[in-house]
């Protein structure tokens, strides 16, 4: 996958939990670990608004894009 997920980092940077911002941001534990994970395919625009706001942070705190390169070839 070329996105990489670095809420868990900014998670503890900003020493809050996944309770905590799970009441923040009106998301379950189980959905925002799964983001947290990466075993997502997509997220919604009104819940990366709420995770930012809740964790002071820009979309590009918390994903990456990161080219796959595999024998040369850009996937």
């Amino acid at each position: 996958m070329a996105i990489i997920l670095r809420l868990d980092r900014v998670m503890a940077d900003r020493k809050m939990s996944l309770k905590e911002l799970s009441e923040k941001v009106g998301v379950s534990n189980v959905n925002l670990s799964k983001i947290k994970t990466g075993k997502i395919s997509a997220i919604r625009f009104s819940t990366l608004n709420a995770i930012c706001e809740a964790l002071d942070c820009q979309p590009g705190d918390i994903m990456e894009f990161k080219r796959d390169i595999r024998d040369g070839i850009i996937m």
